[in-house]
């Protein structure tokens, strides 16, 4: 998802502005009431399993201080390299969580309602904690660093989202497997995330071979990790509904991956724009020399 570094000139920049420092408010006043309801839950409900949100947090946090430190201080660069780091993390947690379970329990039986429902798969709880934790902390260094444009930001919308969604699960103890089932998308991210560092650091060559290989890898994982991924999960939200307890739950997921699949299709005209505009570059660039 692309990330404005915000911020104009002139009257309508600073009509902009204004509107973008209240959705800075806004944001800041939702991510701190967050926090208040996570401490709350550990402190005074004696949820201790909720604690590796805040080792999330603060892991992330550390590695943002790593990099501004020893390798860039531009913020976009911060920000990207702990994406990138937080996709990997979460990409190979989630791989390693659905090949314990195909080889313990089956397909069948993994994908069973019961079993991405009630059920709770080892380590997966775990992983969802670490990633609200991730998503806290880049809400919080985008709020600061204003990596966003427009007043009503769509990633921090999206992130937003994701606390919400994340955060309720987590104290419920519901539906924490059809979650993890949603972050296979970050094998996508890896790839996203990639190319922004890559163009940052300067590699800009549409014709090279490991460019041309970066983006076979991310459209490969952008359909089959987050487009078609998704849109299967939708498909037994839909299939399995009369399966669910009345109450919020079905709403609120089915919801949410309209959300999702509807920022997929945002995500991929955005990604065919940029594809476009390199081979364009490549082609203007050999034209030049020929």
């Amino acid at each position: 998802m692309a990330r404005g570094s915000g911020g104009g000139g002139g009257g309508g920049g600073g009509g902009r502005s204004n509107k973008e420092s209240r959705a800075a408010v806004f944001f800041m006043a939702t991510l701190i009431m967050w926090g208040v309801s996570v401490f709350f839950e550990i402190l005074f409900n004696k949820r201790s399993e909720l604690v590796p949100i805040i080792i999330g947090f603060f892991f992330f946090l550390s590695a943002n201080i790593v990099v501004r430190n020893f390798v860039s201080r531009d913020p976009l660069f911060v920000n990207t390299s702990v994406s990138l780091l937080h996709s990997s993390i979460t990409s190979a947690s989630v791989v390693l969580i659905l090949l314990t379970q195909w080889a313990e329990n089956g397909v069948e039986k993994m994908f069973e309602h019961s079993q991405l429902v009630e059920v709770t798969w080892p380590w997966a709880y775990q992983a969802l904690c670490f990633s609200c934790g991730y998503f806290a902390y880049d809400q919080w260094d985008m709020l600061l660093h204003r990596l966003y444009s427009g007043w009503i930001p769509s990633i921090l919308v999206h992130h937003l989202v994701l606390l919400v969604c994340f955060t309720l699960a987590l104290y419920r103890k519901l539906t924490i497997n059809y979650l993890i089932l949603t972050l296979i998308c970050e094998l996508h991210s890896v790839l996203l995330h990639v190319r922004k560092v890559r163009r940052m650091a300067g590699v800009r060559d549409g014709g090279s071979k490991i460019v041309k290989m970066e983006w076979f890898l991310n459209w490969l994982t952008f359909v089959f990790a987050r487009f078609i991924s998704h849109i299967l999960i939708t498909v037994k939200l839909v299939r399995d509904a009369p399966k669910f307890e009345k109450g919020m739950v079905l709403p609120l997921a089915l919801s949410g991956m309209a959300g999702m699949n509807l920022l997929n299709i945002f995500l991929g005209l955005d990604l065919f724009k940029a594809y476009r505009r390199e081979r364009k570059s490549e082609k203007d660039h050999h034209n030049h020399h020929d």
